[in-house]
């Protein structure tokens, strides 16, 4: 009888001996080193992941949702994921949530047995509707989830984008993306809410941010869509509108309570001259019933040659000079974009060189901790 050769996160890893037996503060840095194998494992699979998150962001941009499934720690960790999207991005629950091996009661206590229904996860599948507009992103640190597995198949049966997030680079299912987090063994082999659950956390921040940043509601590293159901995200609303229209907290607050704290909006109006109770349109200091939205993507604007702004059937603003004003503010706020963009992406060069060299915290940490801290020799040779 042939056997099936064992997942590399079931397996011990060589700094796993004697654990036991070390003071606390020893044991805790040779745990914490898993935590810097799980960054340089997702550092090394940025390239896969680049094409998931604009996997997600058409998927999204084009009426389709973003669904993790997974069982246990995977299936937290997407739940996790998923309930942070509609506050921090403005997107309804609907457009990304995730399937639970064991259900709901799964969030709060281990359902075992749960993650091998196969049946479960397909009909899951079912029942959430997944269609061809969708993306399933399938999370199971083995590879190898029968749960995860049945939900992956069933969804690509019905025509939707599929992924896989692992940290087994032998697990090949059928899908048309896979991230692999090469975390190596754990410390406690097999209990992969450790490095392997770490790595998969940051996947999907990194993946649900990147999409959603691709989509515009972000804006110099700032939320434009969040929903400031909170004291603490009202200041953080009124902040980002401050610091990306350049008005004062005062006449942030005024433009929020006219949009219905719509941070975009409030943007939007500000940079396009209108400043709460400041400044006079149309020679009456009204704008004559005036501002048509049908929610915060589509505006009737138009811009003429001389840089002014006319809205359907509200006019042209003042005249020139106040057009000169506005497009000279347009002007130099396009250039603090572009100096911002320059940066950014200077430096995310740098951060990838750093991975494709291997320059990290490894060296100078390993002279500290030679023994706990260099990552064991089966974490590298694992392919």
């Amino acid at each position: 009888m042939r056997h099936r050769p064992l997942p590399v996160t079931e397996r011990v890893h060589p700094a796993a001996s004697g654990l036991e037996r070390l003071p606390t503060s020893r044991l805790l840095v040779r745990l914490h080193a898993g935590d810097l194998e799980a960054v340089r494992a997702v550092g090394r699979a940025l390239v896969p992941l680049a094409a998931l998150v604009d996997a997600a962001a058409r998927a999204l941009r084009e009426g389709g949702r973003l669904v993790y499934a997974g069982a246990g720690t995977s299936g937290r960790l997407g739940a996790l994921d998923a309930a942070e999207c509609p506050p921090t991005f403005g997107v309804d629950p609907s457009r990304v949530h995730a399937i639970v091996a064991g259900g709901d009661l799964a969030l709060r206590r281990s359902v075992e047995g749960a993650e091998d229904d196969r049946q479960a996860g397909a009909a899951a599948v079912r029942r959430a509707r997944i269609g061809s507009r969708d993306l399933l992103v399938g999370i199971s640190a083995s590879g190898s989830t029968p749960f995860v597995l049945a939900a992956l198949g069933e969804a690509r049966r019905r025509g939707a984008a599929t992924a896989l997030v692992t940290s087994n680079p032998a697990a090949r299912p059928a899908v048309d993306h896979r991230v692999v987090l090469e975390t190596g063994p754990e410390r406690v082999a097999g209990s992969t809410r450790m490095k392997a659950g770490t790595a998969a956390k940051m996947v999907l921040g990194l993946l649900s941010t990147g999409a959603f940043v691709r989509l515009g509601a972000v804006r110099e590293g700032r939320m434009i869509a969040l929903r400031p159901a909170s004291e603490k995200l009202r200041r953080r609303a009124i902040r980002n509108v401050q610091a990306l229209s350049g008005v004062s907290a005062a006449a942030a607050r005024a433009l929020l309570d006219r949009s219905g704290w719509d941070v975009r909006s409030a943007i939007d109006a500000a940079l396009g001259g209108e400043r709460s109770g400041s400044r006079s349109e149309s020679g009456s200091g009204s704008r004559s019933g005036s501002r048509s939205r049908s929610g915060s993507e589509s505006r009737s604007e138009s811009r003429s040659g001389s840089g002014s702004r006319s809205r359907s059937g509200t006019g042209t603003g003042t005249g020139t000079g106040t057009g000169r004003v506005n497009s000279g503010r347009r002007l130099r706020g396009n250039r603090r974009v572009l100096q911002v963009r320059r940066r950014a992406a200077a430096d995310a060069e740098a951060i990838r060189d750093r991975h494709l060299r291997g320059d990290d915290e490894r060296d100078e940490l390993g002279e500290r901790h030679p023994d706990e801290l260099r990552p064991g020799p089966d974490v590298l040779a694992v392919h």
